[in-house]
């Protein structure tokens, strides 16, 4: 195992003295209806009291900025977060054209002027974009993986909010993009990774095909994968911002899944991860409308209670 080659890495790898864990929250449920205050709140404060955890679960990784079944209101995950003190790594969804993103951007900004400092002191950084440069990919097209975006076209995205951020209390946030190790050493996106000033780590060997990945070999692979994103990284931070092995799913390739692979990952690459740099799990709950024959959630919807020992 190469897990502990790599922890002093991991405690340069944040953009502020701080370093949190957390979890991923998409705008809607699994079903596809919108998320609101309460759910978020209700999120929140079950991540929070998660057995075995020590209440070390205080953050939350968005992919959007705007409200499910809104076109630019503010997200109520951010008020969700001020009243339950959770710190938030912003998300703005940068794959559905320009119109879109400028939403997405007055949003953030209206948050910003409506909340005031209990938002944006709770801001761990703000990220452009979720895995747009892999969907515009080769491999992401060959994978059927939707729509995405181009290096050039998140650079100009990063760009225009450090415009429009001047001389608002975002202003000086650390800005960033998520995406996998494999479109960030890309050359073709060497200009995101110099634009940023963190990069999002997505990595998930369950679904590494190409290679030998079964639960024996996923903690080397994940580091391995890891070691990729730092390469380019040009000694930025680099978050980990989605990783997980799930209960429940199809065998890929030599990848079970099972609830006893999904504590041994989550005890053999989350305990290593946890308190050493910022990790947002995937996931507390499931989402994905695309996954319906696949669970990564810690607990079920209707439940606190996990599905394993979450002891570290």
């Amino acid at each position: 195992m190469q897990i502990r080659q790599y922890l002093p890495l991991g405690l340069a790898a944040t953009a502020s003295g701080q370093i949190y864990q957390g979890f991923n929250y998409g705008a809607t449920n699994n079903d596809g209806s919108c998320r609101g205050y309460e759910d978020f709140r209700g999120f929140f404060e079950r991540a929070k009291g998660l057995p075995g955890t020590d209440g070390h679960f205080t953050a939350a990784r968005l992919y959007t900025s705007i409200q499910c079944g809104t076109s630019a209101d503010p997200i109520s995950a951010f008020q969700a977060a001020i009243d339950t003190d959770t710190h938030i790594l912003v998300g703005l969804w940068a794959s559905a054209g320009r119109d879109v993103y400028q939403n997405e951007l007055n949003a953030l900004i209206a948050a910003a002027d409506r909340l005031g400092t209990a938002f944006t002191d709770r801001i761990i950084g703000i990220s452009v974009g979720s895995e747009d440069l892999y969907r515009s990919s080769a491999q992401g097209q060959a994978n059927n993986a939707g729509v995405g975006a181009t290096g050039a076209e998140i650079e100009g995205y990063i760009g225009w909010m450090r415009d429009w951020f001047r001389g608002t209390r975002l202003e000086g946030k650390p800005i960033g993009h998520v995406d996998t190790w494999t479109a960030w050493v890309l050359p073709e996106n060497a200009g995101v990774a110099s634009s940023v000033d963190f990069l999002g780590h997505n990595s998930f060997p369950y679904f590494e095909t190409t290679k030998a990945n079964a639960i024996e070999q996923a903690a080397d692979n994940f580091w391995s994968a890891v070691q990729q994103t730092e390469s380019v990284a040009g000694g930025k931070p680099v978050f980990v911002t989605e990783t997980g092995w799930p209960s429940v799913g199809p065998q890929q390739r030599d990848a079970v899944a099972s609830v006893e692979n999904a504590r041994s990952y989550y005890s053999q690459v989350g305990c290593a991860l946890f308190g050493q740099r910022n990790v947002f799990w995937y996931t507390l709950v499931d989402a994905n409308t695309a996954q319906t024959d696949i669970s990564f959630s810690l607990t079920p919807l209707d439940s606190a209670t996990p599905k394993f020992d979450l002891t570290c």
